[in-house]
């Protein structure tokens, strides 16, 4: 087992690598900017390193900083957490050059399911069922239109290189499409540094499903049962839940079958979440492939008492996993991100300092969170405070218990999203497991949090 990690992240994923670290032994390393210096992670940490400004492109993104700082540290591996570097194959590839393990997939890996147009045709080859859509990238607006004439609209523009709902444009008809192939490219390209795109027909009323996966790269793969992330904003996700109340048993064994039999196909190592859309039919599609630990990892981990961050660390060091197959669950759960958001003001993101917190407890509740009392939340950071996991041995139960566990969650110099949970606990549709992705602007105007 490794004696030291370097922890390339912030806030409240690295303070879960580094209570995972602690519990196998580990000592920890922080890297930190100039603005997250009275952060939690960096008081929490064996020993931490400043790697530059608040702009995350000068301090969390610069590769030779954070590889200076392990080696200058003595660390023998690096744990990227989520964002940022986590699916970065060049900052992968520089562990491994320095003689760092990168806790998470290969480089070759991350290249290959992060090009979501190689994923499709790796993962259909795989088993995987695939939206229709076209093959390989799109050569330009004329092969979007014929493709897109064919599929039949609504579509979905997508860039070959996104993730996080960036690049993306629905398009409702032809006449809207040269503006929005237009606007994805130009988005990918800023976000990305890459313009490719392609294109699938729109799944209509879909729920967005995804299945935790964990594998050794030698062909064992545990999966668990799938997480439901189908209330988002601008495919930004907000709230999950598992099991999904769309699926049945069959559906549900099926799906994560086939999610076990691909990994092993591809040799997959480490954490990683295959996505899918699901109609109304609980017929599933394959739509992209996640290659690090999601935010939303922790609903999976209180429903099966499996710690995913440790699993990963023991798989990087060489250690054998302690399981592998179709993995089981108990009771329900549901996570909220709890945002500094303003959702009556268009989600507007806003810093502050925090005045007053106050946490809830008791049975099947979990926090994650680097908040505290006095502390200064940047601008210049992604707005996550907390997550609030909840647990309770059914749907409805669970939703009860997240009612009572929102409302005892109390902060104060800086508006979240926390209101908006309250009421979509309390939406008839939600309660009855009728949603979809597109929940959110469907019911804007029954959700007093957005009047």
């Amino acid at each position: 087992m490794f004696k030291r990690v370097l922890v390339a992240n912030r806030g409240e994923i690295a303070l879960r690598v580094m209570r995972a670290c602690e519990e196998l032994g580990i000592e920890t390393v922080a890297v930190y900017s100039t603005a997250d210096t009275e952060s939690l992670h960096v008081k929490r940490a064996t020993a931490s390193v400043c790697i530059g400004p608040p702009e995350a492109r000068r301090s969390y993104l610069v590769i030779p900083s954070i590889i200076a700082a392990a080696k200058n540290t003595g660390c023998e591996a690096i744990h990227p957490g989520y964002g940022f570097l986590a699916e970065n194959p060049t900052f992968a590839d520089a562990c491994t050059e320095n003689d760092l393990v990168f806790i998470g997939p290969t480089s070759d890996s991350m290249r290959q399911l992060g090009d979501k147009v190689l994923a499709k045709q790796i993962l259909a080859a795989a088993g995987l069922p695939i939206i229709p859509g076209s093959v390989g990238v799109l050569t330009g607006l004329p092969d979007a239109r014929e493709l897109a004439d064919g599929l039949g609209y609504p579509v979905m523009l997508k860039a070959a290189a996104g993730g996080g709902g960036r690049g993306m444009r629905l398009v409702g008809s032809a006449d809207e499409l040269e503006r929005n192939f237009t606007a994805a490219t130009a988005e990918s390209q800023a976000c990305f540094g890459c313009g490719d795109m392609y294109v699938e027909k729109v799944i209509v009323d879909p729920h967005h499903v995804e299945v935790q996966v964990l594998g050794d790269g030698r062909g064992q793969v545990a999966t668990f049962a799938e997480r439901d992330c189908s209330i988002q904003r601008r495919h930004q996700k907000m709230l999950e839940e598992t099991p999904s109340p769309l699926l049945g048993d069959s559906t549900r064994e099926t799906i994560q079958h086939l999610a076990q039999q691909a990994c092993a196909t591809i040799r997959y190592a480490s954490a990683g979440t295959i996505e899918f859309l699901v109609d109304s039919e609980q017929r599933f599609y394959f739509m992209e492939m996640n290659t690090r630990v999601q935010v939303e990892h922790p609903v999976t981990e209180v429903v099966t008492g499996v710690d995913i961050v440790r699993e990963q660390i023991r798989v990087a060091a060489g250690e054998p996993m302690s399981f592998t197959g179709l993995q089981g669950s108990r009771g329900h759960a549901m996570e909220f991100r709890i945002n500094a958001e303003d959702p009556r003001n268009h989600f507007l993101p806003r810093a502050g300092t925090v005045s007053r917190l106050s946490l809830p407890g008791g049975p099947g509740v979990r926090i994650d969170t680097h908040l505290y009392e006095g502390y200064t939340v940047p601008p210049f950071y992604d707005s996550l405070l907390a997550k609030i996991i909840v647990w309770d041995t059914d749907r409805r139960s669970c939703i009860a218990r997240s009612i009572r566990c929102l409302q005892e969650f109390a902060l104060e110099g800086l508006p979240t999203t926390r209101d908006l949970h309250l009421d979509i606990l309390r939406h008839p549709s939600f309660v009855e497991g009728r949603y979809s992705t597109g929940f959110l602007d469907q019911s804007m105007e029954e959700l007093s949090a957005l009047a």
